[in-house]
């Protein structure tokens, strides 16, 4: 490859960040992408690895993780700059034989480090690859304008964001049928947050944080962007319907999500049902 940039996972991960972008959910810095790299996209890179840094310890461990490598946004990137300026913009950083540090081994240029929320993604990484077997690769943070609107009117419970989500459209018990997590709000970046979503991730595909925005996960870029992009146009649905002021006449019933997902061959999460 003359690159790489044409290297097929770089391509993804460029494009990921820029379907974010357009759709408004990245203002200046907000929002970080991470994802866990095949063997086969590691050797595609590793002739344009630069000299290897120094280890830089994380109060966080995961030895599932240990030895693989992340594609990460940058702390203090923007996502608008991740198409002009990718080699400032995102960096590809090797995690160490004890899963408790990283180095980076491309990208980040001029004194660029991994997300600030590094630790959160590390430690959903770590639980989704146990939960599916190492299918899924892709963790994703956006401020999704309507999920941040529902936080300030709807309980912050797994229950009642599960149901109103998949009550306000139709595709929803079909992608998350085990329904969404929800996480008060806390100081971001740290390490209270990062166990706190990982705890939800052991069991959901989504968290939503409170007051900032939702996190997902996914076998791929397409799979995570389209749960973040369905689980936010069902939120912009069920608060336009509320903002209308009209009474709620008719929904999704219970017993309609039951005939979804039967239909669909999905497990529907039986206790957010009544």
């Amino acid at each position: 490859m003359s690159g790489i940039l044409q290297v097929p996972a770089m391509q993804g991960f460029i494009r990921m960040c820029m379907d974010g972008w357009y759709q408004g959910w990245h203002e200046r810095n907000g929002g970080n992408l991470t994802y866990r790299m095949t063997e086969e996209d590691v050797n595609q890179c590793r002739p344009f690895f630069h000299a290897l840094g120094s280890w830089v310890q994380m109060d966080v461990q995961a030895e599932n993780l240990a030895g693989e490598y992340f594609i990460t946004t940058g702390s203090g990137k923007y996502f608008r700059n991740v198409e002009p300026d990718p080699s400032h913009s995102l960096g590809i950083v090797e995690i160490n034989g004890e899963g408790n540090a990283w180095r980076i081994v491309w990208g980040l240029e001029d004194g660029g480090k991994p997300t600030s929320e590094f630790p959160s993604h590390f430690m959903n990484h770590s639980v989704r690859k146990e939960a599916t077997n190492g299918a899924n690769r892709v963790i994703y943070h956006c401020h999704a304008t309507n999920v941040i609107t529902l936080t300030y009117i709807l309980s912050l419970t797994d229950r009642d964001f599960s149901r109103a989500l998949w009550q306000s459209a139709t595709e929803c018990p079909v992608v998350f049928p085990e329904g969404v997590g929800v996480c008060p709000w806390m100081v971001p970046g740290g390490v209270d947050i990062a166990r706190a979503t990982s705890e939800k991730m052991k069991t959901y595909q989504a968290a939503i944080w409170a007051q900032h925005g939702l996190f997902v996960s996914g076998s791929d870029f397409d799979t995570a962007f389209g749960l973040a992009h369905t689980i936010e146009k069902s939120a912009e649905i069920y608060w336009k319907v509320l903002a209308s002021g009209q009474p709620i006449r008719q929904t999704i019933t219970d017993d309609a999500l039951r005939a979804i997902a039967k239909d669909f061959g999905v497990d529907l999460n039986k206790e957010f049902l009544e």
